[in-house]
């Protein structure tokens, strides 16, 4: 089973990596805080990895920190949850600012992410405490080993959600909505996010 990837960045397509190590491609599916964190093809990347296999497919979903990773796995480990609704989750909420919410039993800030009504956040909720030792999260390094700055965390995270919130207005899907954050550059500016948002999903 792959538990990380160390290699080049061969071709990135929205969320879909395909990171070469020792002349094989690995196709991966990546998270939002990899895609805001990996540089243009050509570049060198780390990743952790989770394996995902099924039946009928094997899946490799790509995290830039091992708490995204961790918190991925949690949330594929709860009911009704598969990866599709973790990724989303994990599009509105960094990885500390969803630690943070679990411990504050936050129902609101799970119910900002499309499709998480408040039974399912606040049955997250129960599920998320039972699993994650949240405690952990507020000294886990970033992508380039420094600790969290947790109003940055923040600022990026509301962020991210606003886009959410203004692209459902708009009429954009959840799929389409959860591709336009994947392709976001980093920042806090909801505007300014919006804004790019809205030209990827134009095609600009």
């Amino acid at each position: 089973m792959i538990g990380s990837l160390r290699g080049t960045l061969l071709a990135r397509r929205g969320a879909e990596f395909t990171i070469e190590v020792a002349g094989v491609g690995y196709r991966c599916a990546a998270s939002p805080g990899l895609t805001g964190a990996a540089g243009e093809e050509g570049a060198e990347l780390f990743c952790w990895i989770h394996h995902h296999i099924r039946e009928d497919a094997q899946t490799l979903y790509a995290f830039a920190t091992e708490d995204e990773r961790q918190l991925f796995e949690a949330l594929i480990g709860a009911h009704g949850v598969g990866p599709a609704l973790a990724m989303s989750i994990l599009g509105v909420h960094s990885p500390l600012a969803l630690a943070r919410a679990v411990a504050a039993d936050d129902v609101a800030a799970l119910c900002l992410v499309p499709g998480v009504g408040k039974k399912t956040a606040a049955r997250l909720l129960v599920e998320l405490k039972s699993r994650l030792d949240v405690g952990s999260f507020d000294s886990s390094p970033t992508v380039d080993g420094s600790g969290p700055d947790v109003s940055d965390a923040d600022s990026v995270s509301s962020a991210r959600a606003d886009v959410r919130s203004a692209l459902a207005e708009l009429g954009y899907s959840a799929d389409e909505a959860n591709q336009a954050i994947a392709a976001l550059p980093e920042g806090d500016n909801s505007g300014d996010l919006l804004r790019a948002a809205l030209g990827f999903l134009a095609g600009g």
